[in-house]
């Protein structure tokens, strides 16, 4: 069984909707998945109950102690992917989950508290040696300060992009939030739309995090047509490994510090 966290110290960045997103993703890939909620706030267990009994089902587990037989309980039951929502800050129990984590996921929107708060959960994550992954959510149509976001990231994980940074971005769309209420995910909500899409791709992407792939040209082929320019491009012959350059972006539309 593998086990993704999605862990971040600043509240608001969608850890909840990624969870959920990516959960159905993996589902409709063939995996058997369970949610897992240590927050408090218990965003995912209010959603499983305008949602019903329908799979994936949420579990609560707010004892640190019993986050380990949890896992080993759902790995005897043939669960295959594990998803583990924290909640905001840093505390014992997101400590624990990411110690357990194959894949440590810290959302960031492309803004500096965001980006400032990422420190502290990837200190954790260093701290356990886990693999881990940045997602830009909730980001602008288009704007310089996603490129911006991203640089800054690699900067601070002082690994190359393509390694860290999870692609695509996910783009802050109505569809999310309807979803959420509705007891969806987007990918059920409004399937054919945009933002099923990026959920889609970004669990592809995840997929072959957690196998030790890296995307292929034909991924790269898939996202062309995304708001993002993505150029994959060889370095030198000795690295023999894509890296990521993204295309500058004029700012359009509101500003983003308004969204906030």
């Amino acid at each position: 069984m593998l086990t993704i966290v999605l862990a971040t110290q600043k509240g608001g960045s969608g850890k909840s909707t990624l969870a959920i997103g990516l959960a159905l993703a993996a589902k409709q890939a063939g995996h058997t998945v369970r949610l897992i909620e240590t927050d408090p706030q218990a965003t995912l267990m209010n959603w499983q109950t305008r949602r019903g009994l329908a799979e994936p089902l949420i579990e609560a587990v707010h004892d640190v102690a019993a986050i380990e037989p949890r896992l080993e309980a759902l790995r005897a039951g043939g669960v295959t992917l594990a998803i583990i929502d924290t909640a905001g800050g840093v505390s014992a129990a997101t400590t624990a989950a990411i110690r357990h984590a194959d894949l440590c996921m810290i959302p960031a929107r492309p803004s500096v508290a965001d980006i400032e708060a990422t420190a502290s959960t990837l200190q954790i994550v260093r701290a356990w040696k886990k693999p881990f992954a940045f997602i830009l959510n909730q980001t602008p149509i288009r704007g310089a300060r996603i490129t911006n976001a991203a640089t800054t990231l690699g900067d601070e994980a002082a690994l190359e992009l393509s390694d860290v940074l999870a692609q695509p971005f996910i783009v802050m769309r109505n569809d999310h939030q309807d979803a959420l209420a509705a007891g969806l995910a987007v990918s059920e909500y409004a399937p054919t739309g945009k933002s099923a899409g990026e959920i889609r791709e970004l669990w592809q992407w995840t997929e072959a995090k957690l196998n030790g792939r890296t995307a292929t040209a034909e991924v790269a082929d898939e996202q062309t047509d995304s708001p993002f320019p993505i150029i994959f491009v060889e370095t030198s012959a000795e690295a023999q490994r894509p890296v990521i350059r993204l295309a500058a972006l004029r700012d359009g539309g509101p500003n983003w510090d308004a969204c906030l």
